[in-house]
């Protein structure tokens, strides 16, 4: 069977331009590749069996570190799954051991790692940026640490503040030791 695997790392990216042709399935998601914790990941490798055909449009759509690419793929080929990279071409099984495919899937790979350390730095130093002139100051409070102690001090408990501003617990706690 061949089985597709397509992602991008925000909600408002589009999976269009990822094109798989002839998969008879195909897993998709909308999540960062800083995290291997992706759910269409793990249902895709859960769900691949000896034989298949694993596609995926270009190697930094399946891992952003060179570590987990190498796992992911390993992990497959141990299942008797081979993997595709259409935009580079490469194949890789558990039965064929092409050295110079290798050389390349761990070039391209510590390139997507390199790109992704470059990305963040940038990101950070935006942020750091926009802090000294006032513009980013984080992400909006939403809880109200006042309304937590007041209504702590009427006597409510944790468990009901909690309740009732449907927040944790551990929120809570926070709130009051602030």
């Amino acid at each position: 069977m061949k089985v597709g695997y397509r992602r991008v790392s925000t909600i408002e990216q589009n999976l269009d331009r990822q094109e798989l042709s002839g998969c008879e399935r195909i897993f998709e998601e909308k999540e960062s590749a800083a995290t291997r914790e992706r759910p269409a990941l793990k249902e895709m490798i859960s769900f691949v069996r000896d034989g298949d055909t694993v596609e995926v449009y270009s190697i930094d759509r399946l891992a952003r570190n060179l570590q987990d690419l190498q796992q992911i793929i390993a992990e497959l080929n141990d299942k008797g799954v081979s993997i595709k990279f259409v935009t580079e071409n490469l194949n890789f099984s558990g039965t064929d051991a092409d050295p110079f495919a290798k050389l390349q899937l761990q070039m391209l790979g510590a390139f997507a790692e390199f790109e992704r350390s470059l990305i963040k730095k940038r990101q950070l130093e935006g942020i750091a940026k926009a802090k000294e002139r006032g513009v980013y100051t984080g992400r909006k409070k939403k809880i109200d640490d006042n309304r937590i102690k007041s209504m702590k001090s009427d006597g409510v408990s944790i468990t009901q503040i909690a309740s009732e501003m449907a927040i944790s617990r551990q929120s809570v706690y926070r709130a009051l030791k602030a």
